[in-house]
């Protein structure tokens, strides 16, 4: 598989904790957010395919079901967010609040 985060698949990504990566992620979909907001669907899609790629990672790196859960959760309302039909009803505002959260995680334990 082509990665576009090449040093992170090759094993960086594991060392971060949980809240490292999803606030990694956030900032991909955060990307992905402003560019639909530009009316630019190309780079939109770009950032998009970028927060899957680590989303990917992190559940390779997941072990417990409910992480995995919730995780994968997550992951499908990406893709029915910014690829499907949003039959979820997901929100830009609900996006950001929910990767908002795990920047913060990340911020307070450095």
């Amino acid at each position: 598989m082509s990665y576009q985060h090449q040093d992170l698949a090759s094993g960086r990504w594991g060392q971060l904790s949980l809240a490292e990566q999803m606030a990694n992620i956030g900032g991909e979909v955060m990307r992905a957010l402003n560019w639909k907001e530009k009316n630019n669907g190309s780079y939109c899609l770009r950032a998009a395919e970028r927060a899957l790629e680590l989303m990917d990672l992190t559940l390779e790196n997941t072990r417990g079901f409910s992480r995995l859960k919730e995780l994968s959760r997550a992951r499908e309302a990406l893709v029915d967010y910014f690829f499907g039909k949003n039959e979820y009803g997901s929100t830009e505002a609900g996006l950001k609040n929910y990767f908002l959260v795990f920047t913060y995680a990340a911020r307070k334990h450095l």
